[in-house]
């Protein structure tokens, strides 16, 4: 799995010099040998691989109100061990948004590696970050145990000093990708 995990990350073409160094920090972390998934709650090891995916209808995005994290962030959820980030996505998609779905590119479009904050803060999470088609009139049944609320906002309407730093980022790939 080392190797796919490896090879999903070497797929992304980075944005800027910030997701080109996160690469190569990634790729080395990687390599290394350590323990890419967390294996106890809430942080065990400091540091794992998390699958954010995406919802996009249009010039909209769904983000969730996260209990824990105190911010407005794209759905996902931890790697487990032995399996594909993109696995993580099916599973998780289902699991707190109770839909099916269909990913907008095979490839993860973003990477990022944000020490967390929150409740369950002081731990580095490695974001791959997918885009999945969404549909604005779609009824969602969202895990009422992770999150207060679920919404989607228009792209200039997001609330950037409450979500993931990395937020602007996903949002200029995404245009550039999708030629907006």
């Amino acid at each position: 799995m080392r190797r796919a995990i490896r090879a999903e990350v070497q797929s992304i073409a980075p944005l800027d010099e910030v997701e080109r160094e996160t690469v190569e920090q990634v790729l080395r972390w990687v390599d290394s040998g350590a323990s890419l998934c967390r294996i106890e709650k809430p942080a065990t090891p400091p540091r794992h691989l998390v699958s954010y995916f995406v919802l996009v209808d249009g010039d909209h995005v769904l983000l969730v109100d996260h209990i824990n994290a105190e911010r407005w962030l794209p759905t996902g959820g931890h790697v487990e061990p032995g399996e594909h980030p993109r696995d993580t996505v099916r599973r998780e998609v289902r699991e707190e948004l109770g839909i099916e779905h269909d990913f907008l590119f095979a490839e993860p479009l973003l990477i990022s590696s944000v020490e967390t904050v929150g409740k369950t803060a002081h731990h580095t999470d490695v974001s791959l970050w997918y885009a999945l088609r969404g549909d604005r009139e779609q009824a969602l049944r969202y895990d009422a145990s992770e999150f207060h609320s679920v919404r989607w906002f228009h792209r200039d309407a997001i609330p950037f000093g409450q979500s993931d730093p990395h937020m602007r980022r996903f949002l200029e790939k995404l245009a550039l990708r999708v030629g907006r």
